[in-house]
């Protein structure tokens, strides 16, 4: 493949597939890449066998050899929190490509997910995926068909027995009382599973309750415990307390992880307890600081009124989350993560945060940019969440030999989210290949091979 390159930069694009000799073992060499391998940056021939696994060596031999001659080779990204919530199985397609586009490899939904989990298994395991993909149990739905805590606990245990790959609950959104959401951390710790959960409180007076309570649950239950997106929800105006506090509960035994999008402003549907009354003074906003997100449109008070009735996404401006004061602060934790809590499910243009398709590029750059080493950006987004996910992605993200062969190739001059407000529908750049268990699934700027695989407990 031939992918051009500004002059002047110092990584050059990717050549050719070119024919080698007859294989001994492996299918196809990348080589000339850079890889943090056994603890160091080497340059080293990356194989893959034909079983699809991992080989690496000098002067390796293979029916193909493609070079990428000084770009990064990185374990394949996984998102543990993306989001196909809208009518999945026909915006499935749509959302892996921007995924997979982004470098993302294992497309997980851990802050949602399905309330019938083993049917979506079965259904979407019958579909051509371009990226691996998971569902955790979606509590808010399976609340609202249950009618009780007793009957919930039922088919929570039902979908954990079929395949789910966590507990998920988003109390800020669907408000629970401390003692049911004890009992579905207690299920989560049965079943060895993480409980994910999006805290209570995202105001300036009541976010580090719901830190708080967090930490209560992991203490009370032993299960593992994630926070979703620390900065916009429990860590927005007192990040350095939050971290505190989770990194006290870690050193007393707990586990506890977080993860943050590399994004200074948040979206979420109008139509949620977010905007309940007050959420000017909450967050020090006006109608007209909301955008709808995919348009130019910007609010007013009629139109709020409006849109409060419909699935419309709007997004503050941005700032309203200082980098440097909450996801700066946060990446610097050995227990914080890149989760992307989006995903693009329409097009041209979709009403969806640009996190959806450009949030693992952006984090990358960004990471980059404020000075952290390329190795650990890379390790909150494949052996973190590799970690979290235990031990359903034992054999993903990481560069081993005999691991899977998931992998992300990019070029680090050139790599950066190029998604928008006003056009979220736009892929990363500097993302030159994406190969998924053993395939490639993404080059030249275009989808490839879908051989995506259902990750489930």
């Amino acid at each position: 493949m031939s992918i051009p390159v500004a002059a002047g930069l110092v990584l050059p694009a990717c050549k050719g597939i070119q024919a080698g000799p007859e294989p001994v073992g492996v299918s196809l060499v990348l080589r000339g890449g850079k890889a943090f391998y056994q603890g160091r940056w080497q340059t080293i021939d990356v194989g893959i066998d034909f079983n699809n696994r991992l080989r690496f060596g000098n002067n390796l031999s293979a029916p193909q050899v493609l070079s990428v001659k000084d770009l990064v080779i990185a374990p394949g990204f996984i998102d543990i929190l993306a989001d196909n919530s809208t009518s999945p199985e026909t915006t499935y397609s749509i959302f892996e490509r921007y995924k997979v586009s982004d470098g993302v490899t294992t497309a997980l939904q851990m802050h949602g997910g399905s309330p019938d989990c083993g049917s979506y298994y079965r259904r979407f395991s019958a579909l051509q995926h371009l990226t691996n993909f998971g569902v955790s149990t979606f509590v808010m739905s399976i609340r609202n068909r249950a009618g009780g805590l007793a009957s919930t606990r039922l088919l929570i245990e039902k979908n954990l027995d079929e395949g789910a790959l966590g507990v998920s609950h988003s109390i800020e959104y669907q408000p629970a009382p401390y003692t049911e959401l004890l009992q579905y951390a207690k299920l989560a710790k049965k079943y060895d599973r993480p409980f994910c959960l999006h805290l209570r409180y995202s105001s300036k007076e009541k976010e580090l309750d719901g830190v708080v309570e967090a930490i209560r649950l992991a203490t009370d239950s032993g299960a593992r415990l994630h926070i979703a997106h620390l900065h916009s929800t429990g860590g927005t105006f007192h990040m350095e307390q939050a971290l505190e506090k989770i990194r006290k509960a870690n050193d007393e035994g707990h586990t506890i992880t977080t993860c943050v999008y590399p994004y200074s402003y948040w979206a979420t549907y109008l139509y949620n307890n977010r905007f309940g009354p007050g959420w000017q003074e909450r967050y020090g906003l006006t109608y007209n600081d909301l955008r709808i997100v995919g348009s130019s449109e910007r609010l007013t008070a009629r139109t709020f009124a409006h849109y409060r009735k419909t699935p419309k996404l709007a997004a503050v401006p941005e700032g309203t989350m200082p980098l440097k004061d909450t996801v700066d602060l946060a990446l610097k934790e050995d227990f914080c993560m890149i989760g992307s809590d989006g995903g693009i499910q329409f097009e041209p243009r979709a009403n969806s945060h640009p996190r959806g398709a450009g949030c693992f590029a952006t984090a990358v750059r960004h990471g980059l940019d404020i000075g952290l080493p390329l190795e650990k950006i890379i390790e909150k987004m494949t052996a973190l969440p590799r970690r979290l996910m235990h031990p359903v992605l034992k054999n993903r993200g990481v560069l081993e030999d005999g691991a899977i062969a998931d992998l992300t190739v990019f070029d680090p001059e050139k790599i950066r989210g190029n998604a928008t407000v006003e056009n979220p529908n736009q892929f990363s750049s500097g993302i030159e290949v994406v190969i998924v268990n053993g395939k490639i699934a993404f080059k030249e700027g275009a989808p490839a091979h879908k051989g995506g695989l259902a990750i489930k407990a």
